[in-house]
């Protein structure tokens, strides 16, 4: 049979047919191709697919809108171009499926922290190996709160910050007091300290005159 070189590029593969029948599959590299054969190239690299915002429902009613995007890479190229006629709709649809399982099982005062612990990667990658995909990550894009849910959640969080802020300055009002009284019972017990914070703490020009046994006293001479 007749035949010339074809090159496969890296990180692809090419899926043989002849007269409708598969061949096999064919490695990146330099090739013989032979005539009336059919050379199918598949990409094999990593991609990213955006999965857009849908309306979920969460398990006490209230509805939330949940964008995604999802990381994926072709593992099995002869079931990416058999078994599906178009692959990526499973990955898409399977997606939403599974954020929808997984958020309509929460309540919306705990959509915002859950969310960044939602994994549905597992889910969607057992639906997408079927057609020859393997799901890398699926990540949370976007999550549009009702009305009233945002307001509430904006008041909780200022009511936080408000609570950290009043905490910190007592706090910082019981450290100074007890500095005061640290100080003050330092005083008592040593007068000589007394003396010297009062000469320190005097007006220039001011003549003092110490007393044994006593604190100093300002002197009109």
């Amino acid at each position: 049979a007749a035949m010339f070189r074809i090159t496969i590029p890296n990180r692809h593969v090419a899926v043989v047919y002849h007269a409708g029948q598969l061949v096999g599959v064919l490695p990146a590299g330099r090739t013989r191709r032979r005539w009336g054969h059919r050379y199918v190239l598949v990409d094999l690299r990593e991609r990213q697919q955006v999965i857009p915002p849908q309306d979920i429902p969460t398990a006490d009613g209230l509805g939330v809108r949940v964008s995604a995007v999802a990381r994926w890479a072709i593992t099995d190229p002869i079931a990416f171009l058999e078994v599906s006629q178009v692959p990526t709709d499973t990955l898409h649809f399977a997606t939403q499926l599974a954020l929808r399982e997984s958020v309509g099982a929460l309540a919306a005062a705990d959509l915002v922290v859950a969310l960044r612990r939602l994994d549905v990667t597992s889910a969607v990658d057992t639906a997408t190996r079927q057609v020859g995909i393997a799901t890398l990550g699926v990540a949370v894009r976007d999550i549009v709160l009702p009305h009233d849910l945002r307001i509430a959640t904006a008041e909780v969080i200022t009511a936080r910050l408000r609570g950290a802020a009043a905490l910190e300055t007592a706090r910082a009002e019981t450290a100074a007091l007890r500095a005061l009284a640290n100080g003050a019972r330092l005083l008592d017990e040593h007068p000589a300290l007394a003396q010297l914070r009062l000469v320190q703490s005097a007006p220039p020009g001011t003549r003092l005159v110490l007393q044994v046994g006593g604190l100093p006293e300002p002197s009109d001479d």
